[in-house]
């Protein structure tokens, strides 16, 4: 479950500060959850807060993670065009767990939110692809032998088996997004935020990616410009001008953003957000939650 709490981002400059994110407060329990909006919105500020890449400016950003057990649990991608991998849930752990602070739990709260990036240059960083899946590992298993086998048991399921030795430079673009999420996903998240993960790639690799993502056992907030994607969610938010202006059923959701931006094309970035926000079912600290929904 994440929480915002009338969670605000404001970023100082030299001519004054620039509110980044209007207060926002939302409670998101679904398993999947998509983000739209335009270029420069605020909706990939929103997505940062989950794992603290970005702390609030006011309000607080909390998140409980599902104690269930998710090792083993990738889904195998095959080679074929439209590829949908099968998942299966784990043993949950005893107890409840606590909840996380963003920005006083910083370094839980990044255990247990994984982040994938637009770019997967971005997060690759070792020479070769085991050696990039080893060292996200490399606090979780301290012996390098053992955590050079935990690595390729992380690829096979991936079917990323046989480019082990590659040097990530070699990869595809396809690839190295797939070998991104895999190094991710090595480390159990509870949550994966995905920002814009398929906006690099062409047809085939985007097709490929969603249906990963939309597979995985674990709560996913991603964060798209393609429609079909977002509409494949529980509940989708739009944000404009650094508000969420609508939240709800995906299809409701993106025929609001298709009408703003038939009605508004030009005039919406550096407005104020609209006093009569829109919102359809929509949970708020006010209202019962949404029920979470089980995949």
């Amino acid at each position: 479950m994440i929480e915002f709490r009338s969670t605000a981002v404001v970023a100082p400059g030299p001519e004054g500060d620039t509110t980044v994110l209007h207060p926002v407060s939302l409670t998101l329990t679904e398993r999947r959850i998509s983000i739209i909006g335009a270029n420069g919105s605020g909706k990939s500020t929103l997505a940062r807060l989950i794992n603290g890449l970005v702390e609030p400016s006011a309000g607080t950003v909390r998140i409980t993670p599902d104690r269930t057990e998710h090792s083993g649990a990738a889904p195998s991608i095959g080679r074929g065009h439209h590829a949908a991998g099968s998942t299966e849930r784990g043993t949950a752990e005893a107890g409840p767990a606590a909840p996380l602070d963003t920005a006083r739990d910083g370094a839980a709260v990044r255990r247990a939110v994984g982040f994938v990036f637009t770019d997967p240059a971005a997060q690759l960083i070792m020479p070769t692809v085991a050696e990039d899946i080893a060292l996200s590992l490399r606090r979780r298993i301290r012996n390098k032998a053992d955590r050079r086998a935990a690595a390729l048991t992380a690829l096979e399921r991936f079917g990323l088996r046989e480019l082990a030795d590659r040097s990530v430079h070699t990869l595809s673009g396809g690839q190295k997004q797939l070998l991104a999420i895999a190094t991710v996903l090595a480390t159990d998240p509870a949550i994966l935020v995905a920002d814009e993960p398929t906006t690099l790639l062409d047809l085939r690799n985007s097709l490929r990616i969603g249906d990963l993502l939309f597979t995985l056992p674990q709560q996913l907030v991603i964060v798209t410009h393609d429609l079909e994607l977002a509409a494949r969610a529980d509940r989708t938010l739009v944000v404009a001008d650094g508000a969420v202006v609508f939240d709800g059923a995906p299809a409701e959701a993106i025929a609001h953003y298709r009408a703003s931006v038939a009605e508004e094309p030009d005039t919406r970035a550096g407005t104020a957000p609209a006093a009569d926000t829109h919102r359809a079912a929509a949970p708020n600290p006010d209202l019962p939650s949404a029920p979470e929904i089980t995949p």
